[in-house]
């Protein structure tokens, strides 16, 4: 079941194919099948193509429409980031300013002495030394530390009682954070009065008539709101309904309709019809890099991640919750821009949204299907300067689902003469592998790998610091791995004791058997196929 809408079909890029359009997200969910799932496309300052396949709800059958209410997850902090840019242009915050001049109901707490105080522009980058989880026994609460039932959730003077830790030297490292964001919604209430949910309404929803759109499960959203699902091995099953403990971080309810309209505001850099929401050299700000680690990768914007597709500058943003998967692709300089919204996915982020969300923003962008550039000679004479172990640099760990894919860092090996990216992760599809793609004919340590193997996007590798210096980094984007002594890598100290084990285990074997002879097992190392 589908439906297609099209507000127009023409503008100053030409008309859209339609049948094309279809046809690529036929082929994201013959991979990555969702219950439902609704696109909308907006370019040359409006929306003109709207898609919906499937159904809200598999009980009822009830199909997917743009006005069908998802929860967008992480989008959320695309809309928490305008409200506190408001907030910037009427003069009643400096981003440059400790985030702690500006809460009263609760405060991020250095956990040592030397700290300089995170900033707004820390938080909005995610480099304020705030980590993903509270403490570790988050772990142990619904969603892993991400849900809490609706009859538990907590203001957030409650939930931050014992303040939020700030771990490291803000600025410093990029840590994905919903308690980052969570704080910034807390700022827009100090500093206005008003609760998060009734400011974005009056601020951003209404001016924009995002009508289906609310922070809360409110009458905005309630009756066209989706279940969501994830793929089992006997079909779909529904999730259990939890609600986010940082609604700045991911509480938001939505359509494809109404985040085609707040796609619109950020295109026309501010307006989009009834109203203005942020100044056109405001909304521009926002897409620029504010935490760049390296001139060569994108860096981090102002509630956007920052990208390149074919040379086009683009800045995106993902949400995952239990259930539902949401993507927001824009391509600033383009005037184009992708919604897709999905209701079927698990905390893993694996589903169709990024995939489809990055496969019709490079068809908008007439740019072919593959992200990578394969024409590119490799430079293997500095190969022997890469090779080794990369462990994540020190602070605050990122979201579970970038952790659990990337375990205890990367190894940089040769196999099969080509160069491999292999994290040491107990997840098969990554275990095996990338290929480190070269992405820059005139720099060796510039690559880019695949990662839709796991529903990601392509992401760039970059090489910093000089051989001799005992500084080299690898960047995946803007997350930092530092490179180790081999003899401190987890995978050799896992392989020695596996090898110590077995030849205790042949020792005894051959002690009760008194064979002639004993010779211990030949264990290879793991690398060496």
């Amino acid at each position: 079941m589908a439906t297609t809408q099209m507000a127009r079909l023409t503008g100053e890029h030409g008309p859209i194919d339609e049948v094309a359009l279809r046809t690529t997200v036929a082929g994201v969910l013959d991979r990555w099948p969702s219950a439902g799932l609704a696109v909308a496309v907006v370019r040359d300052g409006s929306p003109v193509w709207f898609h919906g396949h499937g159904v809200a709800e598999v009980a009822t059958g009830k199909p997917v429409t743009e006005d069908t209410v998802f929860r967008v997850g992480s989008v959320t902090k695309t809309v928490t980031a305008v409200a506190v840019m408001q907030l910037w242009e009427r003069g009643l915050i400096d981003l440059d300013a400790p985030a702690n001049d500006y809460l009263t109901t609760f405060r991020l707490a250095s956990a040592r002495q030397g700290l300089q105080p995170a900033t707004l522009r820390h938080l909005l980058t995610h480099t304020g030394g705030v980590g993903y989880w509270r403490r570790m026994s988050d772990l142990l609460r619904p969603a892993l530390g991400s849900g809490v039932s609706a009859s538990r959730v907590l203001p957030l003077s409650d939930y931050y009682r014992r303040g939020l830790p700030q771990e490291i030297q803000p600025g410093t490292k990029w840590a994905y954070s919903n308690h980052g964001f969570a704080a910034l919604g807390q700022i827009v209430e100090d500093v206005t009065g008003q609760t998060l949910a009734d400011y974005m309404r009056e601020h951003v929803f209404d001016p924009l008539g995002m009508d289906r759109t609310d922070l809360v499960r409110s009458a905005r959203v309630r009756p066209g709101m989706a279940t969501g699902y994830v793929v089992h091995a006997r079909g779909l099953i529904p999730v259990t309904d939890h609600e986010m403990p940082t609604p700045g971080g991911g509480g938001l309810y939505s359509t494809a309709a109404d985040m085609a309209r707040f796609a619109t505001s950020l295109l026309q850099q501010g307006g989009a019809g009834r109203s203005q929401v942020l100044k056109p050299s405001t909304a521009a700000m926002m897409f620029q890099p504010h935490f760049q680690p390296d001139p060569r990768v994108p860096g981090a914007g102002l509630g956007f991640s920052l990208g390149s597709e074919g040379g086009h500058h683009t800045a995106a943003k993902n949400g995952v919750l239990s259930g539902f998967l949401a993507d927001l692709a824009i391509a600033p300089d383009d005037g184009v821009a992708v919604v897709v919204l999905t209701n079927t996915g698990a905390l893993s982020g694996q589903g169709a949204a990024v995939p489809l969300g990055t496969a019709l923003l490079r068809q908008l962008l007439y740019l072919p299907d593959e992200g990578l550039r394969t024409s590119l000679a490799p430079h293997a004479e500095v190969w022997a300067d890469l090779c080794g172990w990369y462990a994540p640099a020190p602070g605050p760990v990122t979201n579970l689902f970038t952790r659990l894919l990337l375990g205890a860092g990367v190894e940089v090996v040769v196999h099969r003469n080509q160069l491999i990216m292999k994290p040491l992760t107990p997840l098969p599809a990554m275990r095996k592998g990338m290929r480190l793609h070269p992405d820059d004919p005139d720099d060796p340590y510039v690559f880019r790998v695949d990662m839709s193997g796991v529903g990601l996007d392509t992401m760039p590798v970059v090489f910093t610091g000089a051989w001799n210096t005992g500084n080299r980094q690898l960047l995946m984007d803007v997350m930092a791995f530092e490179k180790r002594p081999d003899a401190q890598n987890p995978r050799r100290l896992a392989t020695g004791a596996l090898a110590a084990g077995v030849a205790t285990l042949a020792v005894r074997h051959g002690l009760r058997s008194r064979p002639a002879a004993v010779s211990s097992p030949r264990i290879e190392h793991p690398l060496h196929r």
